[in-house]
């Protein structure tokens, strides 16, 4: 035992030596060299982390810090940001609360007006923002090829950006920049976790190139071509590999869905810190819509909720739109007028919106949909209270908070056969139907005929199931679950 001891720091000597010494091999060199460059870094941010944090009263105070680029948009995801960020305060009112943001165009009075004004959310104490300048390095259409490394090697450099301003002592990526992780909690000493949305690869991105499948995320040239997607199989799964590796580093994960916690799971092994936490929704908000109060031409209003990006897939709404007026002109529908509520986050969402109003145009019915652009909280709800089907047109949507706000207002739901909405949201409660769900254009249309045959009575019926059904995902849930999962981080 002791002669094979003696081996083992034999040659653990002579690997030094060949590092340190004349032998050294110039790989050597660099390694030693980058972890003395990274040890003088880290030992600077703690002594900038300790004057940071230490108030007035020369007491030292915990930073908390949310990486959250785009924390003025109006999805779902700023929605879980500013409930967390409530919840936390609320538990830790001592502590110093941080926002990386990169909407540079606004002050943080007006995001913070604008979380109040779209979400119904005021914080509790004054939170700070720290403003980026480089967010354009994570805009999906500054790489028009390898977009998820791109963006993955982006948010990195955005992230140094961050931590160069302030170290925090607890790091919270709450929009899904997994790569940044390791950056925060070995260089800036910080006690990480994630939120993860939707993951940045899933295992259905995999299926679907090894499938040769097209999609929003696999041209068709790729598709078409064997070398093509044998190459582009190859890259996704390095890139599933490494981001695995980046996602390990969390201290704790909460995810948002059953599906995204079954693909997490997979990719980041790291079960026994990671939870479901769903993301919180204003359902008490809507629960407050009288259900017998809809109007009688409600059945005449159908509405979408989502931003503008392109996985939520609005090209399919308008088509199977186009397709239910073609059916009621053969069959007795009032007239009917869809409605695509949304937030444009930048100028890549406005060509979106576009698209979709030329699509619109193409197919006839341009004077049949509206386009409802960032509008106000009251607005949205004032829409849902009128409507009669909500439509969702996502493939393996990770949640939908639209969805469930949809349900809690009383309107009939009709979304995608696929991820959150179809393991979680759209489901039977108590064994009785709460919605529909659908897949092709012809599915939906269908489904939208037959929701408008049916009876008042029927209607109403499954409109009281859905409502029965959404308190698990109300706010008071999510700080309850939220608290829980990052509490370890706090001792």
């Amino acid at each position: 035992m002791a002669a094979a001891g003696s081996g083992h720091l034999g040659a653990l000597l002579r690997f030094f030596y060949s590092l340190l010494f004349p032998g050294l091999t110039v790989c050597g060199v660099l390694c030693i060299c980058l972890v003395i460059v990274l040890w003088i870094i880290r030992q600077h941010l703690q002594r900038k982390k300790k004057s940071v944090s230490t108030s007035k009263n020369e007491k030292d105070q915990m930073v908390v810090a949310f990486f959250h680029p785009y924390c003025n948009a109006g999805g779902g995801g700023e929605r879980v940001l500013w409930c967390a960020l409530r919840a936390l305060q609320k538990r830790y009112p001592e502590a110093v609360y941080v926002v990386y943001t990169g909407d540079v165009n606004v002050s943080g009075q007006q995001i913070l007006e604008g979380a109040f004004r779209r979400f119904n959310i005021r914080l509790v104490h004054p939170v700070q923002f720290v403003f980026l300048r480089k967010r354009y390095l994570v805009e999906d259409g500054r790489y028009p090829h390898f977009t998820l490394l791109g963006q993955s090697l982006g948010s990195i450099l955005l992230g140094w950006e961050a931590l160069m301003q302030c170290v925090p002592d607890v790091y919270i990526d709450s929009m899904g920049y997994a790569f940044t992780l390791p950056l925060f909690k070995y260089i800036g000493g910080c006690r990480v976790a994630s939120y993860v949305h939707y993951p940045t690869i899933s295992t259905d991105m995999l299926s679907v190139v090894k499938n040769q499948n097209t999609g929003f995320n696999n041209a068709a040239f790729i598709t078409k071509n064997p070398l093509l997607s044998r190459a582009k199989l190859i890259y996704y799964y390095l890139f599933a590999f490494i981001y695995g590796l980046v996602g390990s580093c969390s201290d704790a994960v909460m995810v948002n869905s059953s599906w995204t916690l079954n693909h997490i799971l997979s990719l980041w092994k790291v079960g026994h810190c990671t939870s479901i936490v769903y993301p919180p929704c204003d359902v008490q908000t809507f629960l407050d819509i009288p259900l017998h109060e809809k109007k009688m031409t409600s059945g005449q209003l159908l509405v979408s909720i989502g931003q503008f990006r392109p996985e939520k897939n609005h090209p399919l709404q308008i088509r199977a739109f186009a397709k239910l007026l073609g059916k009621k002109r053969a069959e007795s529908f009032p007239s009917l007028k869809l409605i695509l509520i949304g937030g444009c986050r930048n100028k890549d969402d406005e060509f979106r919106v576009n698209q979709l109003r030329s699509l619109s145009e193409e197919l006839g019915v341009q004077e049949d949909v509206e386009f409802k652009i960032n509008i106000s909280f009251d607005e949205l709800k004032n829409y849902l209270s009128e409507a009669a089907i909500g439509l969702h047109t996502m493939w393996n949507e990770h949640f939908g908070i639209g969805i469930v706000e949809c349900m809690a207002a009383g309107t009939i739901i009709l979304a995608h056969n696929s991820g959150g909405p179809k393991l979680d949201i759209v489901i039977p409660h108590e064994g009785h139907i709460t919605g529909f769900l659908a897949e092709s254009e012809e599915g939906y249309a269908d489904a939208m005929a037959h929701i408008l045959s049916l009876s008042a009575e029927k209607r109403l019926q499954i409109r009281k199931n859905a409502r029965a059904s959404v308190s698990r995902f109300s706010d008071q849930e999510f700080e309850v679950s939220f608290l829980s999962s990052v509490e370890k981080l706090f001792k």
